[in-house]
This record gives C-alpha cells, structure tokens and sequence, in this order.
C-alpha cells in the first residue's frame, strides 16, 4: 500500500485509493474510471461543506445520498456510488487514517431487480442454425457465437481468449474474469466443432494479413485481437440477421445460459461457479426467470395445477 499523505486534502486521498485498487487489487481500467468519477464527485461535495474526510460522519453521507436521488439518480446507480464510497472508507479504516468507517452501516435506496432477458431454446436454435458463409469472418462469428452460448462468458472474457488457454480435446478455455481472476469455461461438442473449423481460417487470415501470431484466439480481418466491442456488434448484427425480435447482447447469451441449465436441473452452486459469481445471490435472480418454467410443470402435473382445474370443470 503506497504511504499515505500527511494532509487532509480528500481528492489526494482519493488518488491514492485508485493507486492501491489498480497496484494491489489489479482492478480494470474500466472499475477504476468509474469509482475515480464517483469519488472525485463526492470530494468536490465534501469539499463545499469544508468537511475534512476525517471528520465526514454518517449524517453526511446519508445527506449525500438523498441529494443524489433528488438530482434524478435512479437507485442503482446511486447504489454504485455508495458501493465506491464503502471502498475508500474501509481502506481508510485499515490504513489507520481515520477511527471509525462511517459507510459501514449506511444504506442506500432498494434497487429493483431486474429479470434479465433471455433466449428460449428455439431462439438459439435459430440463432446458431443461421447460415454462415466459408469466409475467415464467417467462421469465426459462428465460433463466437457457440462458445458464448456453450460457456456462458462474459464479453470481456470472451475477446481475451487466447490460444494456450484452449483446450479442444478437453472441452475447456481459461478465461480470466472480474478482478483478474481465472477460472475454467466449459465449451459443448457444437462450440468445440466451431472452434476447431475457426482455426485453419484464423491461420489463413494471418498469411493474407502477413502478421506475426501473436496468441489471441479471436482476430479481426486484418490479423489483430478482435476487440470486446467488435465481439458486442457481432453478437447485436448476427442476432438481427437471424430475425430475433429483440436486440440481443452478449450478455443476453450469458443469462440464456444460466437460465437453460437451471430449466434443466443444474444446482445454482454449480450454475454460479460456471458464471465465475463470487456471490450466490447474484446467481439467484436465474430463479426468478426460471419461475415460469416451474409453474408450467405445476400446472401440468399438480393435481391443483390450473391445467388440471381447467380440464376437471370443462373450462377452454
């Protein structure tokens, strides 16, 4: 940890928060740009009450809060807020500079949870079933698409596959997800057979492009990694192609993973380890997508289902 200034100046504080998170924690550029704006927000607040950081107390923070929400701030994104503010205050604690964690009990507004939109199975069916011509560019959106279905990545992890962390013959890749940590993604028979016929493009792709092979599994037409954006507008422009109704994200594929294996019987431990959650309770919210399906074999197999009642009284 980098030592600590010998002043009161919030916004100092703050730069060496990120220092650590970035030095130590090894957080992405992209966690870092966003507590960086929250917390220099909040110091150009502080700063206005002429409070010094030491002193801020939980008044002060609930008082930030409700300001927040009466700006127009929806719960979430305020709940963002705290959630950065709770990092530099128990770094703070642990650092020995202030006494006590003034965002230790403080609450932020209840946030809606919100049901993540999936695909049913006959929407994967044609969104993988599409045709994809011969080229390098096709095989690879193909690939694409398979192993974020088959493993339920993220798009982040998906555009930092590299070759080495392949295993074809095994069904796995290793992709390091949140806070730089990895873990083992399992890929189906369709993605290894994807893959696999993705490969000999990959090469043909960098003798055209004369590049050097520099590991990356995903490249774009001119033999370069293939960014997380370019994998997003992929997944978006391949889904209109097929007809889908809805616009469709990487992400909608990660959650139509979780929720068609939990319709299968999976365990949400095992569902989660695949999604890399380091909180049970994040998997949890699958359930109430799932919820649907327990209540069509309910109703079929209950002898109180609604089916049942229907087909008892002669109802339509």
């Amino acid at each position: 940890m980098p030592p600590l200034l010998h002043c009161y100046n919030v916004t100092d504080l703050v730069d060496q928060y990120l220092h650590w998170l970035r030095s130590e924690r090894r957080k992405s550029a992209a966690t870092l740009r966003a507590y960086g704006s929250d917390l220099r927000a909040f110091a150009g607040w502080l700063g206005s009450l002429d409070t010094p950081v030491e002193q801020t107390t939980r008044s002060h923070l609930r008082r930030y809060l409700v300001e927040l929400e009466q700006q127009g701030l929806v719960a979430t994104s305020v709940q963002r807020k705290l959630a950065s503010l709770r990092g530099l205050f128990g770094w703070l604690r642990e650092a020995g500079r202030i006494d006590q964690d003034p965002a230790k009990l403080v609450k932020g507004p209840k946030a809606p949870r919100r049901v993540p939109h999936f695909l049913t199975t006959a929407q994967v069916d044609l969104l993988l079933g599409q045709p994809f011509d011969e080229s390098p560019q096709g095989q690879r959106d193909r690939a694409i698409l398979e192993v974020l279905y088959s493993s339920g990545c993220r798009v982040s992890e998906c555009a930092g596959m590299r070759l080495s962390d392949l295993d074809l013959d095994e069904g796995i890749v290793r992709v390091l997800g949140k806070g730089q940590k990895e873990r083992l993604a399992l890929l189906g028979r369709p993605a290894r057979e994807a893959v696999a016929a993705w490969l000999p493009a990959r090469r043909r792709l960098l003798q055209d492009a004369r590049r050097s092979d520099g590991g990356d599994l995903w490249l774009n037409r001119y033999g370069r990694r293939l960014s997380a954006r370019w994998v997003f507008q992929t997944v978006v422009d391949r889904a209109a192609a097929a007809g889908l109704p809805t616009v469709l994200t990487p992400h909608g594929l990660r959650h139509s993973f979780a929720t068609h294996l939990l319709d299968r019987g999976a365990d949400l431990r095992t569902v989660q380890e695949l999604l890399g959650h380091a909180r049970l309770v994040t998997t949890e919210i699958y359930t109430h997508v799932s919820i649907g399906r327990l209540r069509d074999v309910y109703d079929h197999a209950h002898p109180q289902g609604r089916d049942r009642n229907a087909a008892a009284d002669g109802s339509p």
